[in-house]
């Protein structure tokens, strides 16, 4: 069967995202990818939740991670009887989905989703780890096809030769992005914000983008100006973490200034993903982080004791700034979102 992950990079096969299978789930340590190729083994969906909160996986692979953990939670609790199983499960789904606090929303309709099909095998006498399992499966194959759509809609605003700059990583859309370049047959060269203090753009969008064939230059995260100017970016793209319905987008922090550049120098900003229903900038939840994460990179600390940090791991950039919202269904204005759900919207985590 040809799958929606063929053609992609190694980071973005699904078994290489997080994986459920005989009672573990397998979840690849993006912290040290590609040094290290190395799966962090959670035996409990307490671990699948602490490997999100300690961003094991980052960008939609949590998304994965809390489907595989249900599946997870089903095998844990399999010789509960119907009530005590049920109840495990919701604990599971609450547990799972508050892990990181910003993407909350997304996370609930994965594991509820989850608790869904689990509730109806437990209701039917069967047990629901394949039931989670083909779920989240589905749910892989599902978001993977759409976001094959949004890049064809994304690479058509690409000229037929550009440099383009990409902030973070964007999980999915990067890798269909390069492959629907491809099918276009464009000359794009890359640029790619290094990301700190996870160098997530460093070490995992320039790796799926290089190992798909693109020549792929890492910048530091204060040289976004003069690359601009000095190299000719024509196009600035990412994903969000969430595309609020106000035209607000809340991405990893640092997306905010670069748009912010961007609309000086009088580049487009396209944005990639689904708009997230009933979210708005005010019900929106920064998440801020251990400052040791900044006050240290790959295991070494490059402060004095007693030198303090601030990590808010998002920002929020402003509708103004961003030129198109490109989605599965047509490229939107920031101030019209809600026309995305005029029209027949299929189930998307």
């Amino acid at each position: 069967m040809q799958r929606m992950d063929d053609g992609l990079a190694f980071l973005l096969r699904y078994e290489n995202v997080a994986w459920y299978e005989n009672g573990k789930v397998k979840i690849l340590d993006r912290r040290i990818y590609p040094k290290e190729i190395k799966f962090v083994i959670c035996e409990s969906y307490l671990e699948v939740k602490e490997a999100i909160a300690n961003m094991v996986t980052q960008s939609a692979g949590p998304y994965t991670a809390a489907g595989m953990g249900m599946a997870l939670a089903a095998y844990q609790a399999k010789n509960l009887n119907k009530n005590e199983k049920i109840k495990f499960l919701e604990e599971a789904a609450y547990c799972i989905s508050t892990a990181r606090p910003t993407t909350m929303n997304r996370m609930r309709i994965i594991t509820d989703s989850c608790l869904r099909v689990a509730k109806d095998a437990i209701y039917n006498n069967q047990e629901p780890i394949d039931a989670i399992f083909n779920r989240t499966f589905a749910s892989l194959e599902r978001r993977y096809k759409r976001m094959s759509i949004v890049a064809k809609n994304l690479v058509t605003l690409f000229p037929q030769k550009a440099k383009i700059l990409t902030q973070c990583f964007g999980e999915t859309i990067v890798g269909c992005m390069a492959r629907e370049i491809r099918n276009q047959d464009k000359d794009i060269e890359f640029f790619c914000a290094e990301t700190r203090p996870y160098l997530q753009g460093a070490r995992l969008t320039a790796s799926v983008l290089k190992e798909q064939g693109f020549k792929t230059t890492v910048i530091t995260d204060n040289m976004v100006a003069w690359t601009i100017l000095q190299k000719g970016i024509n196009i600035f793209t990412s994903a969000a973490d969430s595309i609020c319905m106000d035209g607000n987008i809340v991405n990893k922090v640092g997306t905010f200034q670069i748009a912010l550049l961007c609309k000086h120098f009088g580049i487009p900003y396209f944005v990639t993903g689904i708009p997230d229903m009933n979210k708005f900038r005010d019900n929106i939840v920064i998440e801020e982080r251990n400052e040791e994460e900044v006050l240290s990179l790959n295991g070494q600390k490059h402060t004095l004791n007693g030198v303090r940090a601030y990590y808010p791991a998002f920002d929020i950039t402003p509708p103004y700034l961003i030129d198109g919202v490109v989605t599965d269904k047509e490229i939107f204005s920031p101030y019209n979102l809600s026309n995305y759900f005029k029209t027949d919207t299929e189930e998307y985590y």
